[in-house]
């Protein structure tokens, strides 16, 4: 068997959360897990390879101490994280590793290079090859293979060219795939990480990959995952939190980071049942969309569920189409007051410079935002990665203002407008963004609230404090 080393590359001035829907150093403190990684990583050592697990986006490790490290650990397989912003820095350490291991075998996953496989190994020659799309089983028989050709899921460097092998079918039981919690547990601090509007610490787990739903924009459902939900039993779920629950003590919440968890209301059903007869004592947030019913959430809030993170996107419902949302605003209206009702938070998420889009219609959304009045509100410029539907547009149209990949970053490593579409530009579209969270955060009504939120425990005081503190220099800057 093999040692294979997963490493998650630090970039940017802060933790980099590459496994983020729109990859960026977070305004609010927020640090993912790298959990794609790790499920690969649990997958492999399942299997009886040797793992480790380099996640130096959360710990701030440079390229030149990952390198260290792995000089110490001396892998047979280097597995190297990627996304479109960092893509030339991720590069930059495969290189290094090539330097300094000449024998390792170096492969290269992620967003941007499932989307982009032959252009990543053309511009980097220490890479062997990229595993495209979900990789669990593709590592682990790349890292098990004499020779790979027969390996599905890999474009791979041989003869001096880059060859195209077959395509990987997506796994279709995903209880075959090991707790991602009890690979954190082994291989990671779990203080490391932390989610602005939940307790911490915190923990991540994915519970179904893919979206049925076609939002134009969105990433892992065009480059990694597909537009099938495939899901996890109910008993495997539950299971789950049982043992964060046991073997993870200190763990104050649970997040489920599928795209969208009640893709399948009737599974969210039986798995909020499962928890409730068991009588389990946990908390977790879910992803969810704004067409969710009140029934539906009365019950994961028997069942635990704390915080509701939905996708509003747009005031306008010319946007929403033109994006295929496929949700209307009275639905959004609907679920905000039932959320309310029933006293679940909302975290609501904004995407300003669609298609479509205008200074009329960004300001539609942020009113929009101010009447909904979730607990907390992100706006975002849209952010075109390539593999997407709105990178496709994007470019047929030649709205983008550059080539350079880190572009897509600020200097902070926040995210940036980078398209010129009608009478938006760059500059337009980013200071909307910081225009629209001054507006949204410096309301009195959310200063008050915040305040009371900061009263209830010192828990809830260290947390808040720690985004402020992070918020503030975006707030006032």
């Amino acid at each position: 068997m093999s040692r294979i080393a997963f490493v998650n590359p630090a970039y940017g001035p802060g933790h980099y959360s590459r496994a983020s829907r729109s990859p960026a150093v977070a305004k609010s403190a927020t640090v993912y897990y790298p959990v794609w990684l790790c499920y690969a990583a649990g997958w492999a050592e399942s299997r009886g390879h040797d793992v480790s697990i380099l996640d130096a986006a959360a710990t701030l490790l440079p390229h030149e101490d990952v390198v260290r490290s792995l000089l110490e650990k001396r892998p047979d397989v280097v597995v190297v994280d990627t996304t479109t912003p960092s893509i030339a820095s991720d590069l930059r350490l495969a290189t290094l590793v090539r330097d300094a291991l000449p024998s390792v075998r170096i492969v290269a996953v992620g967003t941007h290079a499932s989307a982009c496989p032959e252009a990543v190994l053309g511009s980097c020659q220490a890479l062997d090859a990229v595993a495209v799309g979900e990789y669990d089983q593709s590592i682990e028989e790349y890292a098990s293979a004499s020779d790979p050709s027969g390996v599905p899921g890999l474009v791979c460097r041989g003869a001096g060219k880059v060859a195209s092998y077959a395509p990987r079918e997506p796994m279709g039981d995903l209880d075959r795939l090991p707790f991602v919690t009890r690979v954190y547990k082994d291989h990671l601090d779990v203080r490391d990480y932390f989610f602005s509007t939940a307790r911490h610490p915190m923990i991540m787990t994915i519970t179904g990959h893919g979206c049925p739903n076609r939002c134009s924009w969105c990433l892992y459902p065009q480059t990694m995952h597909g537009h099938r939900y495939r899901v996890r039993s109910p008993a495997n779920v539950v299971d789950e939190f049982e043992y964060v629950s046991k073997e993870l003590p200190g763990v104050r919440e649970i997040g489920v980071e599928d795209d969208t968890f009640t893709a399948r209301r009737s599974r969210a059903r039986e798995i909020c049942e499962l928890i409730l007869r068991r009588g389990l004592k946990v908390r977790w947030w879910a992803n969810v969309r704004a067409d969710l019913d009140l029934e539906t959430m009365r019950l994961m809030k028997r069942a635990g569920c704390r915080l509701f993170i939905v996708g509003f996107e747009s005031g306008s419902q010319d946007v929403l189409d033109r994006m295929h949302k496929g949700i209307r605003l009275d639905q959004a209206e609907t679920f905000m007051k039932n959320a309310r009702r029933l006293r679940v938070s909302v975290r609501a998420c904004f995407v300003v410079g669609q298609p479509g889009e205008t200074i009329e219609s960004m300001n539609r959304t942020l009113r929009y935002a101010i009447r909904l009045n979730p607990d907390t509100a992100q706006f975002f410029p849209m952010i075109v990665y390539p593999g997407t539907e709105a990178f496709e547009t994007a470019l047929s149209c030649g709205w983008l203002t550059t080539d350079d990949f880190s572009a897509w970053l600020t200097e902070k490593g926040t995210h940036n407008y980078v398209l010129k579409t009608g009478e938006l530009t760059p500059e337009a579209v980013n200071d909307f963004v910081s225009h629209a969270t001054k507006a949204f955060y410096l309301r009195p009504r959310v200063v008050l609230r915040t305040a009371l939120g900061m009263a209830t425990s010192w828990q809830e005081l260290r947390r808040v404090f720690h985004v402020i503190r992070r918020f503030a220099g975006f707030l006032t800057g």
